[in-house]
C-alpha cells in the first residue's frame, strides 16, 4: 500500500501551538516549554499517521511560525537589522524575524499563494551568505526515528524559495533573487538528513504552477542538475500543488535529473490527468494528489478510485503513491471534536485527521484490499449530499441563474450620484470616517460569550450591546468625525457574524485553521443554497443612527470576501454562490436604505484574494466578482451614498476592476506596513477615498503632511481622510488620541485649502 500525506496542520486539535507561542511571547513560559508543546504536537502526529499505515509520513513540516521563515533560519538568510552575527539562530532571532521588536520591525508576510495561509518573505541580495545556521530538519527526522517512525523530510524547494523572495532593503528592486541559485544549494542538509536515515526528501516547488518564462523554468534544470551528486542513495520528490502544472513546466519537471517521483494536485489541477496521459517518464513514482487538502468535504471514495486505477495503467501499480493534493495545513485538524454540528451534515465533512484515513483507504483498495463498509459509508453520505433539501433552494437556485445574463449597474454616474449624496448629506471638504470597527474590549467579549451561553438574557445583551454603541457614537461626535460608525460591538468576526444569519452556512466549534503564526480562523462552511431570512444589522445601524444628527454607515461584508474566507461547497462553481450571497447581501442594504441609513459601507477585502494563479483564469473571476459587488447596491437612490474598503495589497495591477465595482467612495489604505506612502493612481475615479494616516500616534502635522500627499490640490474634494482597518484590536488608549490627531491634522488642511481658495479669488485667478 502506497499512501503519502503532503504535510499535516501544526495548531493541534485543541490550539495547543497557539496558546504554547503565546504563553512563551508573554513571557509566561520558558523556551523549554515551548519546544516540550512542539514535540508532544510532531510525536502525535506522526504516530496517528503511522496508525494508519501511512507509508509515506513528512517531518520538517512543523513550524513554530512558519516553513518559509524554516528555511530562511537553515540558510542563516537573516537580514542585518536582527544583529545576529552568526552561529544557532534561537528563539531570540526567530521571533524577531517573525514579529519584530520595539526598535525593529517584522519581515513583511504576505498571502501563502492564493491560500489564506501567510509566509514570511525571505530577504535577499547580491551579498547575502547562506550559512548552515539550523538543523530543524534533520532533528526532527531523528526525532521521528526514535519513536519509531521513518518519515519523509520536506524542504522547500531551492527555486520556489527564491522566487518567493523579495529584494532586501537597499538593494535594487530590479534584483533577481534567482540570481542566488548557484550559492544556495541545500547538499549539508541533504548529506545530514541521508546520514541520519531518511531514504526520501520531499522538496516542494509550488512555483511550477505559475506562469513562468523560460529563464525561471530554467532554473530549475540546473537546480537539480547541481542537486544531483548529493541526492545520489536518497530518493527525491519534487512536490506540486494548488494549480495545474503547465505544460512546459511539465515537460521541465519530468525531466529533472536526480528525482524519483513527482506529485501532483488533482483536485484543483484538472488538466494534469491529460499531461500525464500525454506522457510520464518511465520508472519513476507518481505521487496522486486526490484527496483535497485545501477544503473540507469528504472524498468521494469512488471517483478518486476510478482516477487511481486510470492513472495504475499509465505509471504501473508499484509506481502509483495515493496522496493529498496539497499539505492539509489549509484544513481543521479532527472532525471528532465537533460535537454540535448536525449529524447529517458532519458526515459530509473530512478534516484532516480523517483525510489522512481518506488516503489510506484509497491506498488499500488500490492494493486489491478494500474496505467495503468504509466505502459504503462513504457513498451514503455522498448520496445524502447530492439530495438533501438542505442544500438545494431552487428559489435561490432560479435568482442566481438570472443573474448571469444581465450586467447590475446604478442608473446614474457617479458624479450625478455624488451630486445628489452632498445635496443630502452635506459633508465638508475632506470628509472624515472610520473604516467600522472599535476597539473589542475584555467586557464586550465576555457580554456576547456569555450571551452565547445563554447565562444572559436577550434584555440583557441588548442592553449593554446599545451602552457600547451609544459610548463609541458620542466619543465620535466628541472628536468631530464626519460620518459616524456604530463600533460593531455585536460582532464576533466579519464573516460569522453574517454566515450564522444566512441559510446555507454550518460553523465549527474548534475548525480552527492556522493563518500564520500563532493567529487562527474559524472560516464558515458553506454547504448549501444561500438566502438571507431575515435582516441582519438593520436593528443595530438604526439604534445608532437614533443617538446622532450625523449619518452614520451601515456596515456589511461583501459577498466576495464572504467567499474567500469560507470553505466553500465544490459540487457548484463558485460563481453561482457568489451571486447567491451577494442578492442576501443585496436584500440587507435595500433594507437598510428602507430604515434611513443613507451610507452603506460593503467592504470587499478579500477582493483580490480569490484571483487565480494563472492569468487564463483571471479575467473570467474578476468580472464574476465585480458583478457580485454591483448585484449588492445596483437598487439604492442616488441620494444612498455606497463605500467599499479594499485592502492595500497589490491595489494597481487590478485598479481598473475596482473603478468597475462603481462604488461612489472607494477606500484603500495608503500607507504600507513599512510606514511608506502608497500614491495610487487611479484615474476615472470620481471620489476616491484613501486611508491617510496609519493608526500610529503621530503628530497631527505628521499626519498633516500625509493627507496633503494625497490629492491634487485642484480636487481636494477627491479624498476621505480614514485610518486604517485595525482599530478592532487595539486600545481606547491608543484608538482615541490616534482619531484626534486625524480630525486635527484634517481641520489644518481645510484651513490652508480655504486660504488658497480665498488667495485665488483675491487674484482673480
Amino acid at each position: 500500500m502506497a499512501s503519502h500525506v503532503v504535510g499535516y496542520p501544526r495548531v493541534g486539535p485543541n490550539r495547543e501551538l497557539k496558546f504554547a507561542l503565546e504563553s512563551f511571547w508573554h513571557r509566561m513560559s520558558t523556551a523549554e516549554d515551548l519546544l516540550e508543546a512542539g514535540a508532544h504536537l510532531k510525536s502525535s502526529i506522526w504516530k496517528q499517521m503511522a496508525a494508519v499505515n501511512i507509508k509515506y509520513i513528512p517531518s520538517n513540516t512543523f513550524s513554530c511560525y512558519d516553513q518559509v521563515l524554516d528555511i530562511t533560519a537553515m540558510l542563516g538568510a537573516v537580514p542585518p537589522r536582527y544583529g545576529w552575527n552568526g552561529g544557532k539562530i534561537g528563539f531570540d532571532v526567530y521571533f524577531s524575524m517573525a514579529r519584530g521588536t520595539a526598535s525593529v520591525p517584522a519581515m513583511e508576510m504576505t498571502k501563502w499563494f492564493d491560500t489564506n495561509y501567510h509566509y514570511i518573505v525571505p530577504e535577499l541580495g547580491p551579498d547575502v551568505n547562506f550559512s548552515y545556521a539550523s538543523r530543524k530538519a534533520v532533528k526532527e527526522c531523528k526525532e521521528a526515528k526514535k519513536l519509531g517512525v521513518d518519515t519523509v523530510p520536506v524542504l522547500l524547494g531551492p527555486v520556489s524559495y527564491l522566487l518567493l523572495s523579495k529584494p532586501a532593503k537597499g538593494v535594487e528592486t530590479t534584483f533577481s533573487p534567482l540570481s542566488l541559485l548557484r550559492k544556495y544549494f541545500p547538499s549539508t542538509v541533504v548529506s545530514e538528513l541521508k546520514a541520519a536515515g531518511a531514504s526520501w526528501i520531499q522538496f516542494d516547488e509550488p512555483a511550477l504552477v505559475l506562469d513562468l518564462d523560460s529563464h525561471q523554468l530554467q532554473a530549475f534544470t540546473e537546480a537539480y542538475s547541481e542537486l544531483e551528486s548529493c541526492l545520489s542513495s536518497v530518493n527525491v520528490l519534487v512536490e506540486t500543488y494548488f494549480a495545474d502544472v503547465p505544460a512546459e513546466a511539465y515537460k521541465v519537471l519530468t525531466s529533472l535529473k536526480g528525482v524519483t517521483g513527482f506529485g501532483f494536485d488533482l483536485v484543483r489541477g484538472t488538466d494534469i490527468l491529460d499531461l500525464i496521459k500525454g506522457g510520464f517518464p518511465t520508472g519513476k513514482y507518481l505521487f496522486a494528489g486526490v484527496v483535497d487538502g485545501r477544503n473540507i468535504w469528504a472524498n468521494d471514495l469512488a471517483g478518486s478510485l476510478s482516477t487511481l486505477h486510470a492513472l495504475e495503467s499509465i505509471v504501473g501499480k508499484d509506481k502509483l503513491v495515493v496522496s493529498t493534493s496539497c499539505s492539509l495545513l489549509h484544513t481543521p485538524v479532527d472532525l471528532v471534536n465537533e460535537t454540535e454540528l448536525d449529524e447529517e451534515i458532519k458526515s459530509w465533512f473530512a478534516f484532516a485527521a480523517q483525510k489522512v484515513v481518506e488516503v489510506n483507504a484509497l491506498a488499500k483498495a488500490l492494493a486489491g484490499e478494500k474496505d467495503e463498509e468504509f466505502f459504503s459509508a462513504n457513498a451514503a453520505a455522498q448520496a445524502s449530499r447530492k439530495s438533501s433539501p438542505r442544500v438545494t433552494n431552487e428559489a435561490v437556485q432560479k435568482a442566481a441563474a438570472a443573474l448571469r445574463g444581465s450586467d447590475h449597474c446604478r442608473a446614474t454616474t457617479v458624479s450625478a450620484r455624488l451630486h445628489a449624496q452632498q445635496k443630502k448629506l452635506n459633508l465638508p471638504v475632506l470628509p472624515t470616517t472610520t473604516i467600522g470597527s472599535f476597539p473589542q474590549t475584555i467586557e464586550l467579549r465576555r457580554v456576547r460569550r456569555e450571551y452565547k451561553a445563554k447565562k444572559i438574557s436577550e434584555e440583557e445583551y441588548v442592553k449593554a450591546i446599545k451602552e457600547e454603541i451609544n459610548k463609541v457614537v458620542k466619543l465620535q461626535e466628541e472628536l468631530d468625525i464626519d460620518v459616524l460608525v456604530h463600533g460593531e460591538p455585536e460582532r464576533n468576526d466579519i464573516i460569522e457574524y453574517f454566515g450564522e444569519q444566512l441559510l446555507g452556512f454550518a460553523f465549527t466549534m474548534n475548525g480552527w485553521v492556522q493563518s500564520y503564526g500563532s493567529h487562527c480562523v474559524k472560516p464558515p462552511i458553506v454547504y448549501g443554497d444561500v438566502s438571507r431570512p431575515k435582516p441582519m444589522t438593520v436593528f443595530w445601524s438604526t439604534m445608532a443612527q437614533s443617538m446622532t444628527a450625523r449619518p452614520v454607515k451601515g456596515m456589511l461584508t461583501g459577498p466576495v470576501t464572504i467567499l474567500n474566507w469560507s470553505f466553500v461547497r465544490n459540487d457548484q462553481p463558485r460563481s453561482e454562490t457568489c451571486y447567491q450571497i451577494a442578492l442576501a447581501i443585496k436584500d440587507e442594504v435595500d433594507d437598510l436604505e428602507k430604515a434611513g441609513i443613507n451610507v452603506i459601507q460593503i467592504d470587499e477585502a478579500a477582493l483580490r484574494e480569490g484571483l487565480p494563479l494563472r492569468k487564463s483564469e483571471q479575467t473570467f473571476y474578476l468580472d464574476w466578482a465585480v458583478h457580485s459587488f454591483r448585484i449588492t447596491n445596483c437598487g439604492v437612490k442616488d441620494t444612498t451614498q455606497i463605500h467599499t474598503h479594499v485592502c492595500y495589497s497589490h491595489f494597481n495591477d487590478i485598479s481598473r476592476l475596482i473603478i468597475d465595482m462603481d462604488a461612489d467612495v472607494i477606500t484603500t489604505e495608503n500607507v504600507s506596513p513599512d510606514g511608506k506612502l502608497l500614491l495610487i493612481s487611479c484615474e476615472g475615479v470620481e471620489y476616491l477615498a484613501r486611508i491617510g494616516p496609519s493608526l500610529r500616534i503621530t503628530s497631527a502635522e505628521e499626519i498633516a503632511d500625509g493627507i496633503t500627499k494625497t490629492f491634487d490640490w485642484r480636487e481636494p474634494k477627491r479624498v476621505w481622510v480614514i485610518p486604517d482597518c485595525l482599530l478592532k484590536t487595539r486600545e481606547y488608549t491608543e484608538v482615541k488620541p490616534a482619531l484626534a490627531n486625524m480630525v486635527t491634522a484634517t481641520k489644518h488642511v481645510r484651513a490652508q485649502l480655504a486660504f488658497c481658495k480665498e488667495a485665488v479669488y483675491r487674484n482673480g485667478e
